[in-house]
């Protein structure tokens, strides 16, 4: 699942919830930057945080399967960290930017992507006042980047508009679970006649 959003959209913060309220059935792998941490950021649990020279020798040698630059930043999914993730099973998210989302899809066609968005451009604008991360200009950066971002809305598969909280957290687990209980990949009826669906509906995603 490859999630991405304007900065200020609650993307991760829906994610973070997701996590919580469903343990094992699904895990984020952590993505790689070179900005710095914002408050409460915790290094290798939302970002691996790197210098730029540690990026860029890691891009050397061929160790992110995708990048991009975002805001003056480098941004990008470690080819290890996606690769040991993978191998735990269950539904693993991303959250990367439009970028990088084309890259998954190149790579893992079968890749779900989902957009999340504020309702209108006005609150989008409030939030990223209120987070008091961003002075005025790097605020209007963000907005004319989230304009660039959300000319490729039509890439995504899914999108989920952030007006209330616990609304907006249903409609990501809606999404999840029927993509993961429902989507045929091959080998059902194998796991059919082996039982594998005998305990189907123990498996969660809250959508109360």
């Amino acid at each position: 699942m490859v999630i991405s959003g304007p900065a200020g959209s609650g993307k991760t913060t829906l994610v973070e919830n997701l996590i919580q309220t469903n343990p094992g059935d699904a895990r984020r792998a952590v993505t790689a930057t070179t900005r710095p941490p914002r408050p409460g950021e915790v290094n290798g649990q939302d970002y691996h945080f790197l210098t730029q020279d540690e990026f860029k020798q890691m891009l050397n040698d061929g160790e992110f399967i995708e990048y991009t630059i975002f805001n003056d930043n480098y941004y990008g999914t470690p080819r290890r960290v996606l690769e040991s993730t993978l191998a735990q099973g269950g539904v693993i998210i991303l959250i990367i930017e439009v970028d990088g989302a084309e890259s998954i899809k190149f790579f893992f066609p079968d890749a779900v992507t989902i957009f999340i968005i504020p309702p209108t451009p006005s609150e989008l604008r409030r939030r990223l006042e209120v987070r008091g991360t961003e002075n005025p200009v790097d605020i209007e950066k963000r907005l004319q980047i989230a304009r660039n971002e959300m000319s490729r809305l039509n890439e995504y598969d899914y999108l989920i508009i952030n007006d209330n909280f616990d609304t907006a957290a249903r409609d990501l687990a809606a999404v999840i679970r029927a993509v993961d209980r429902s989507r045929v990949f091959g080998g059902e009826i194998e796991g059919w006649e082996n039982g594998q669906f005998e305990e189907w509906n123990t498996r969660r995603y809250v959508l109360e």
